[in-house]
């Protein structure tokens, strides 16, 4: 096992579309695409497209959409380990205007209990929140093995702060600032207080603000893609992490600056593509996109934002 990754698995049906029809109305669709789907599900499928294929445990249904499944995941190298469910769950995204609604179908009943793993040569540990049972199970045990333990943080779950103990890289989401009512470096100061020894805050098209391994706070500006590249912008948070944890294992000697670097390209990359397995970048496709976009400047609100407390100020 190189690495070990744990969500739950949505089947994604993105669609193109002007607008969504109601009441008895129709509309035809501009293009669509089917993909798998899940946040840490599509970082496993970003972290085996760039060249380590990691284990991925994971909600999986013993019908149609399960298999198909599967089969996305075999076609990548991907080794599944189930996690019983009755029916698959589905996510219809309509991407417009560099945003995405999205309306989910999920079963997250999972029939059977935490499968046991062996975690022999697992380098790193990505989690989503999902599952919150085998999110702290193997927290834990990579914790105490002294594997790189990182978590998506896209919305505050029951478990997010007994979890975060356990988390060396959390890159959240400004979704659960809001939720927490912080701002962005509130929230950097909150990770500090959990003992997360890197993190961050991806904040769209304006960046990431993070923290490094010595503690020292900054902005990572997005790369500058001209809006009329931007296709599908789902999926490419995913991608971030799912890419910043292949480079951890793949150049461990490098700073975290670097890995997030290379995490930006992969993003990057996914934005111009509809769908989740469209926008998969090869190291190529990485390489390219930061030799054809800048930075952006950073904006001033970022570097200058006080926490909640007043008392610390992002700095480039």
């Amino acid at each position: 096992m190189h690495a070990l990754f744990v969500g739950q698995t949505y089947i994604d049906v993105t669609f193109l579309a002007d607008e969504l029809p109601t009441g008895d109305e129709k509309t035809v669709a501009r293009d669509y695409a089917i993909s798998f789907g899940g946040n840490a599900v599509t970082a496993a499928f970003a972290c085996a497209k760039l060249g380590i294929p990691p284990d991925l445990l994971t909600s999986i249904a013993d019908d149609w959409l399960g298999r198909m499944f599967i089969d996305m995941a075999a076609k990548y190298g991907i080794s599944v380990h189930h996690r019983k469910v009755h029916e698959s769950s589905l996510s219809f995204i309509m991407p417009r205007g560099g945003k995405r609604a999205i309306v989910r179908c999920r079963d997250d009943h999972y029939l059977h209990p935490v499968p046991p793993l062996n975690l022999q040569g697992c380098k790193a540990l990505h989690l989503d929140g999902h599952q919150a049972d085998a999110a702290m199970h193997y927290a834990k045990a990579c914790r105490e093995a002294g594997i790189l333990t990182s978590l998506d943080g896209g919305g505050l779950r029951s478990n997010t702060h007994e979890l975060l103990e356990f988390i060396d890289v959390a890159i959240v989401a400004e979704r659960l600032c809001e939720q927490m009512d912080l701002t962005p470096a509130g929230m950097l100061g909150y990770l500090k207080s959990r003992g997360c020894k890197i993190g961050g805050v991806t904040l769209g098209e304006r960046g990431l603000v993070w923290y490094d391994e010595t503690g020292q706070e900054g902005v990572l500006p997005a790369l500058d893609v001209p809006a009329d590249k931007v296709v599908d912008t789902n999926g490419a948070g995913d991608i971030f992490h799912g890419a910043y944890v292949y480079s951890a294992m793949a150049r461990p000697e490098l700073p975290w600056r670097e890995h997030f670097i290379f995490a930006r390209g992969a993003s990057s990359h996914a934005i111009q593509y509809l769908g989740n397995e469209a926008s998969l970048p090869t190291l190529a496709d990485i390489a390219q996109v930061q030799t054809l976009f800048p930075e952006k400047v950073p904006s001033r609100a970022l570097l200058d934002a006080p926490d909640m407390a007043g008392q610390s100020k992002l700095t480039a």
